[in-house]
């Protein structure tokens, strides 16, 4: 297809006034795309910080969010994305919007560093909630309580923030990742019109990139798969049990010691309503209730969750994290452009977070309408417990949507409304915080 020229004089010189024209449209594109880039990466961090900012505050407002110790990954985990969007995000966005790196070599390295910290405690975060979840819905109230314990609960948010130093700050100030690559190094930033304290160019080696990637991303993402693999075989095997009672019509269950019931723990009026107890002696009936069909939209509800959970994750970092361990043995051909997409994708993981694991929850939803109304009363949490009629002898307390097989153990000279009360007080204490499910 032939392309018209520019128009010459007789001479066959280029029209100056057309080159001018020219130049003044390419720079107004330019210019445009800078101010669309730079509106777009500020809605970014504000969001960011505002949705991570709002997750702490609430943590500091409500007391009975401090009550619930697993609250505390949720908060370490905003806490985490708040100073990726403080701390990592500005200088990002102003190197690729300005296109120079204007505050030196050793600012380049712990910028970068922080950026590794940063991000890998996040992730590694994300995956301390999941093991969180698997224990709290999978296993059974006293088990979580015994083994979700303040020190364990300690030691797994330490973890999270002192194993990403070791493959950032330390490798990375010592140039580690730079050994073997360094005549690649010089040529890049050669290639980008720039000296060491102009431009800021971070390469890695084979080592370097296997060992990082896996330690930040692949580990926690299959420990991840795992937990809510087993998260979504609990809730589906819940269902098969109410499609059960749906078609015994009412089973009797004998016995004074440990009667076993399957109940939704969402609401302590739901538990009355799907399952009418009725005491005879030391017998109770379970009777389907009619909702059992919304339960059934309720786990599929909670798997969808799931799903997107593993799905924005997935979207977030998998891209980069790839890119990562194949460009070293592609003699590094991937496009910065390339780069620079995949790892602010990353970034944005860090202002989805608040709202997957945060908003998302009954009890923080709460928490930010009081802050966000001003304290309004009509917001303000009900209490712990409440006792009226029809054996609702418990307060609502929160699954996260997920159906719970609780086994109630009568132990001598304790009353069911005790014993039930301690159940689920382990129940609201260990899931409450939990997130989406």
């Amino acid at each position: 297809m032939a392309t018209a020229s520019p128009p010459l004089l007789k001479d066959g010189v280029i029209n100056p006034e057309h080159q001018q024209q020219e130049q003044e449209q390419q720079e107004f594109l330019r210019s445009l795309e800078n101010i669309l880039l730079t509106i777009a990466l500020s809605v970014i961090i504000i969001m960011t910080v505002f949705g991570n900012l709002l997750v702490m505050v609430a943590l500091c407002k409500d007391r009975h969010l401090r009550k619930k110790k697993t609250n505390y990954f949720i908060v370490s985990l905003a806490f985490a994305d708040l100073l990726v969007a403080l701390v990592v995000m500005p200088f990002a966005a102003i190197e690729l919007t300005t296109g120079v790196w204007k505050y030196g070599e050793i600012f380049c390295l712990v910028r970068t560093s922080l950026d590794v910290l940063l991000t890998t405690a996040s992730i590694l975060h994300l995956c301390c909630i999941a093991l969180d979840r698997y224990y709290a819905i999978c296993c059974q109230p006293l088990v979580y309580r015994h083994k979700m314990t303040p020190l364990r609960v300690a030691v797994m948010l330490s973890g999270c923030w002192l194993i990403p130093t070791f493959i950032s700050f330390l490798p990375i100030m010592q140039s580690w990742n730079a050994i073997g690559i360094e005549d690649i190094i010089k040529e890049r930033r050669i290639s980008a019109g720039g000296s060491n304290d102009t431009s800021c160019v971070f390469l890695v080696n084979r080592p370097y990139a296997l060992i990082c990637s896996t330690v930040a991303f692949y580990v926690p993402l299959a420990l991840m798969i795992l937990a809510y693999q087993r998260i979504y075989v609990t809730a589906m095997s819940h269902v098969r049990q109410i499609e059960t009672l749906q078609r015994a019509g009412s089973a009797p269950v004998t016995g004074t010691a440990t009667p076993a019931v399957t109940a939704r723990s969402s609401t302590c009026s739901d538990l009355a309503d799907h399952f009418h107890l009725r005491t005879a002696g030391d017998v109770s009936f379970p009777e389907p209730a009619p909702i059992a069909n919304s339960r059934l939209r309720v786990e599929t509800k909670a798997a969808k969750t799931l799903a997107v959970i593993m799905g924005c994750f997935c979207l977030c970092w998998a891209p980069f994290f790839i890119t990562n361990v194949v460009d070293p043995f592609i003699h590094y051909s991937v496009p910065w452009q390339l780069w620079t997409a995949w790892l602010w994708l990353g970034y944005i993981n860090s202002g989805l977070n608040p709202f997957l694991y945060a908003f998302l929850n009954r009890a923080f939803r709460r928490a930010f309408l009081v802050i966000l109304c001003c304290g309004d009363e009509r917001f303000v949490r009900q209490g712990s417990y409440s006792y009226g009629p029809s054996r609702r002898v418990c307060s609502p307390t929160s699954v996260n949507g997920t159906s719970m097989a609780l086994r109630l153990s009568f132990l001598p000279n304790r009353s069911y409304c005790d014993n039930r009360r301690t159940i689920l007080s382990n129940e609201q204490e260990s899931q409450d915080s939990l997130g989406p499910l």
